[in-house]
């Protein structure tokens, strides 16, 4: 009898408390605060999702449950308790290191940043399972493989065999989520997961990521800035903002009868406003015809064609691996065709070791990661300052004024022009990046999922500013997304790209109203709403 009372009480002790939790950095005696007064618990087999903007404090708090926190940050209050134990005091610096994987892991939002390009998938995969001595290395790469057929790769040997930037990065994110759950954790926190990902994509690995929690019976913790996607695995909701909570309830709560303006700000899926159409009849700036290229024996681009015109927007559509990237890559010069022709006003451009300043000055790619793409141990005056002086030749004080006046440009104060990309928010950095593709007074964009990794009031933002851009400086522009409002309020022309090959273009209306192919159709389709069991839904489509 006493074993089953046990048994009850241990099934009924939530997993993951926060009591009152707050989180600091800096000096003590003039702390900044980076969360306070944080109270949740998380149910065994449960999925408790975290959302509100860049800053809100979403990642920090998800860290804390590992008993992680960045260099300088220190739990100031309050406890985290995973299982009932207090997990800074009572486990110490070992017990907190060998829970991680074991009994509480983490899914990180970018997994390009995240994987050694200099090791194999299985062997990082399969690193942690060895370490801890949990199984043999034969057991943890049959389980490995079981994962990644799970997640849909085909050929899950092989697939372990390549190197990170040998498979898309779709597949890299599936590759974390088995080395993730490879241990057999308790509690799995998954730091914006899907944010990479294709809409497509995103469907399958959301749903694979709520079939293995429920199947394995593991809890999980779910940051997120899309409120949409958020709903459709959550069973409860935390509602963030400048590191406190603003709101917290059951999932159809939050969704339908929410009590906070910020809150019913993230689920306004009001469109936003158009951009003046640019249609033009000039011979276009950029004319890539019958492009082809290869990596090894895959064919990744079958005769793609593109043209961009004089201060036009042309949206490049599909999920991951369809090679709108590629074909990015090289436009920019870093992918060489196996044939096929790409003119940049008329003239035929090769790769980037042949292309000259003015061409190079004229192309300018905004990533879409900023944290990989700008130097943590450069200022944000340096970071500046380098196509400034590569492309310009300004110097001294009206170089300084340049500097200025570009972050005026993307609307970031100059306060943090001797600042360091680690102390920004993602919407600063990607204003950075934006900023330092401007310095070099560039006449067409590349932009690279430049909405992404950010939530939905900065990614809005982000689009108004590059549609104002776009309209004040007469810049022509790539859109490389699945993010269809950007599309809808940017683009002009839209291409949509399947496994190489372009299935359907034509103006944006037209493409996004009235599609004719039935793959634009779904990926239409496949964009998140707050319908209850929209995500069932959908794989039955695809089924």
């Amino acid at each position: 009898m006493s074993d089953i009372m046990s048994d009850m009480t241990q099934t009924s002790t939530p997993l993951v408390v926060f009591e009152d939790v707050r989180i600091e950095a800096g000096q003590a005696s003039d702390p900044k605060v980076l969360a306070q007064g944080i109270s949740f618990s998380l149910e065994r087999g449960k999925v408790l999702g975290l959302i509100g903007e860049s800053g809100a404090g979403k990642s920090t708090i998800g860290l804390a449950a590992l008993g992680y926190l960045r260099g300088g940050c220190r739990v100031a209050g309050g406890r985290i308790l995973l299982s009932g134990q207090d997990i800074v005091p009572d486990l110490g610096r070992k017990g907190v290191l060998d829970l991680r994987s074991t009994r509480i892991a983490y899914v990180a939002q970018s997994a390009a940043a995240s994987f050694n390009p200099a090791y194999r998938l299985i062997d990082q995969c399969v690193e942690m399972a060895l370490d801890r001595r949990l199984m043999s290395r034969a057991e943890a790469e049959e389980r490995a493989h079981a994962y990644f057929k799970r997640f849909r790769i085909a050929d899950p040997v092989e697939f372990g065999r390549r190197f990170p930037h040998q498979v898309s990065g779709g597949q890299l994110q599936r590759a974390m989520l088995a080395m993730a759950m490879l241990c057999q954790p308790e509690v799995i926190v998954f730091d914006e997961p899907t944010t990479a990902l294709d809409v497509t994509t995103q469907i399958e690995v959301l749903a694979t990521i709520r079939d293995a929690l429920a199947e394995e019976g593991l809890a999980g913790i779910y940051i997120s800035h899309d409120l949409a996607l958020i709903s459709q695995i959550a069973d409860d909701i935390v509602v963030l903002r400048h590191g406190k909570i603003v709101e917290q309830g059951p999932t159809g709560q939050i969704v339908n009868a929410p009590e906070a303006d910020y809150t019913r700000n993230l689920l306004d899926q009001t469109p936003l406003a158009r951009q003046p159409d640019r249609t033009t009849r000039d011979a276009p700036r950029v004319d890539i015809r019958d492009a082809q290229g290869s990596y090894g024996q895959l064919k990744v681009l079958k005769g793609v064609d593109l043209r961009i015109g004089q201060a036009q927007s042309v949206a490049l559509v599909g999920e991951s691996g369809s090679g709108k990237s590629t074909l990015a890559r090289a436009l920019m010069g870093l992918f060489p065709l196996t044939s096929g022709r790409i003119e940049l006003d008329g003239q035929q451009i090769g790769s980037l070791s042949s292309r000259k300043a003015s061409v190079l000055q004229k192309l300018q790619l905004i990533h879409q990661y900023p944290d990989t793409a700008l130097n943590p141990r450069q200022s944000i005056r340096k970071i500046l300052t380098i196509p400034l002086r590569r492309f310009t030749r300004l110097r001294g004080a009206a170089l300084e004024a340049r500097l200025r006046e570009l972050l005026r440009q993307v609307e970031l104060p100059e306060t943090l022009i001797d600042r360091y990309p680690p102390a920004l928010s993602g919407g600063q950095k990607q204003r950075v990046c934006i900023a330092r593709a401007l310095a070099a007074e560039p006449e067409i964009l590349v932009c690279d999922e430049v909405t992404a990794s950010l939530d939905k009031l900065t990614a809005d933002e982000i689009t108004r500013l590059l549609g104002r851009l776009q309209t004040e400086q007469g810049l022509s522009t790539l859109l490389i997304t699945h993010d269809f409002s950007l599309v809808r309020a940017l683009a002009d022309e839209v291409i949509v790209m399947r496994r190489g090959e372009v299935v359907e273009a034509g103006p944006m209306a037209e493409v996004t109203e009235r599609p004719q192919h039935p793959y634009t159709r779904r990926l239409i389709a496949s964009i998140p709403t707050f319908e209850p069991g929209w995500l069932d839904a959908q794989r039955v489509a695809e089924a």
